[in-house]
């Protein structure tokens, strides 16, 4: 029997190997799933590591809460301001483009396996959503600026598709395991798992909101455990009452990303780890889940499927989802071709094993085959193809001199001395509601200098520093601090 030293030093050491594994990923240019992903795979039992781990519902288990979590960290950094010229098109393409392309793939698919067309379309299903990590990853490793706004489009549809592939991978699920079903019944619970979605996570984000800006706690850390039970609670409830959980928590953390609340930006840093930890974790026990041994005897076909997959499903779920847009061909080509799979179809092929479907250690081989292959063939010619198709912004020209740049800086900085008539005095600095570009950052109080958080309240006779966006308007800082009325 295994001890719980041995257990604790494995997963000590693969936390480590995972994090280095991100240097290797940058100089190679594709996501560092692939490395977590192939970390496992030589952890396991077909790997040195020799670690047997065969239970798919253990590794569904923890990819589903990792899945949960790390959505809701993508929620919370999601400004509604950046995405809301293209919310159209990326739902539209979280939701009709992935219909579309689970059509496409599962008809191949079912014709190339010989799969019934039911278990075609449930592996179409299963691999029709995008992974915005492994987007992003990229993205980020190549620093890469966008013309327009391919960039926010790529990041809503990345972050919001993942409901619409769980709810069609069930739904199809219901049929292969009960013929009988109804398809107005499986309709009808589509629609039911989107709306009740939509509610909860709305309601949940305004809950966490109202709960951390009213509850007093003195020790800091704790408001991350509010939110850690918020993310359990809004997906436990949204799949109880027969909701879509994934879609909840990632509206939750979308309502609360674009919501004043204290301690957000260590909240947001703290999500942003977790989500990273949970990244790792998961992609460790799918690659433990995998045999590589097994993969051989379907790389033909998946080979045939990443292709179908990459240029036709892809490109016609682009075209058919944007063609009421305003995109150029050229954004459509670069949209089409970054649609990497990841995490998500995997977790989602441990569904079919659970089920016990006929083909699901089918399903599973092939869909694991494709999110590798779709990632390294994609993933690292994604800079080429910007380049090619003309889409890079070019960079600004390197000339301000750092007595420029703290020359602006101090034109963006102001101080106001709070009057005792000012509306700010005895209110804490989040209830001030003060505009996005306005930022406290220093108060000086009776020779005593304190670093300002959303629960610091104000007296009369502070000297505040704040900042601006833009150069510093006197009149407009006093307005917002001294004057009796709230002032936008």
């Amino acid at each position: 029997m295994v001890t719980i030293e041995w257990l604790l030093l494995i997963a000590g050491i693969l936390l480590i190997i995972s994090a280095f594994a991100s240097k290797i990923s940058d100089l190679l240019g594709f996501p560092v799933l692939v490395l977590f992903l192939a970390i496992g795979m030589l952890a396991g039992s077909d790997g040195p590591g020799g670690i047997y781990f065969d239970n798919a519902a253990w590794a569904q288990a923890i990819g589903v809460i990792a899945l949960a979590y790390i959505l809701f960290s993508g929620g919370l950094d999601t400004p509604l301001a950046r995405v809301k010229p293209v919310i159209g098109g990326g739902l539209s393409l979280a939701s009709i483009g992935v219909l579309v392309t689970a059509l496409v793939a599962g008809l191949f698919a079912a014709w190339i396996l010989s799969l019934s067309l039911l278990e075609g379309m449930l592996l179409g299903a299963v691999i029709a959503s995008t992974d915005a990590a492994a987007v992003f990853s990229i993205l980020r490793s190549n620093s890469l600026r966008l013309r327009g706004d391919i960039e926010p489009l790529l990041e809503l549809e990345s972050g919001s598709n993942d409901p619409m592939a769980v709810i069609l991978t069930v739904s199809l699920l219901a049929l292969l395991t009960n013929p009988a079903t109804s398809v107005v019944v499986l309709l009808g619970n589509l629609i039911r798992q989107i709306a009740i979605g939509v509610l909860v996570g709305y309601l949940a984000g305004r809950l966490g909101v109202a709960l951390i800006n009213s509850i007093r706690i003195k020790q800091e850390g704790l408001y991350s455990t509010i939110t850690l039970a918020l993310v359990a609670l809004t997906y436990a409830g949204a799949t109880l009452v027969g909701g879509s959980g994934i879609l909840a928590v990632y509206l939750a953390g979308i309502v609360m990303g674009n919501s004043e609340f204290l301690h957000k930006n260590s909240l947001v840093r703290f999500h942003d780890g977790l989500a990273w930890l949970m990244q790792i974790a998961m992609f460790i026990t799918l690659g433990l889940l995998v045999f590589p041994s097994r993969l051989p005897a379907v790389a033909v076909a998946s080979l045939a499927i990443t292709a179908v997959l990459i240029f036709i499903a892809r490109p016609v779920a682009v075209w058919v989802s944007l063609a009421l847009s305003r995109y150029t061909v050229r954004e459509k080509l670069f949209v089409s071709w970054v649609g990497l799979r990841g995490a998500t179809p995997i977790i989602l092929a441990t569904f079919p094993l659970l089920a016990q479907v006929p083909a699901a250690q089918t399903i599973f081989d092939v869909v694991f085959f494709v999110v590798i292959t779709s990632v390294l063939l994609q993933g690292t010619v994604i800079a080429r193809v910007a380049h090619w198709l003309k889409l890079i912004e070019p960079n600004a020209p390197a000339t301000t001199s750092a007595t420029t740049l703290t020359e602006k800086m101090i034109e963006r900085v102001q101080e106001v001395e709070l009057k005792a008539t000012s509306r700010s005095i005895n209110k804490r600095i989040l209830d001030l509601h003060l505009p996005a570009d306005v930022r406290l950052v220093l108060i000086e109080r009776a020779g005593q200098q304190i670093i300002p958080s959303g629960s610091t309240t104000l007296l009369a006779g502070d000297r505040v520093l704040l900042t601006m966006e833009e150069a510093a308007d006197r009149q407009r800082g006093e307005l917002l601090l001294n004057s009796a009325d709230q002032v936008r």
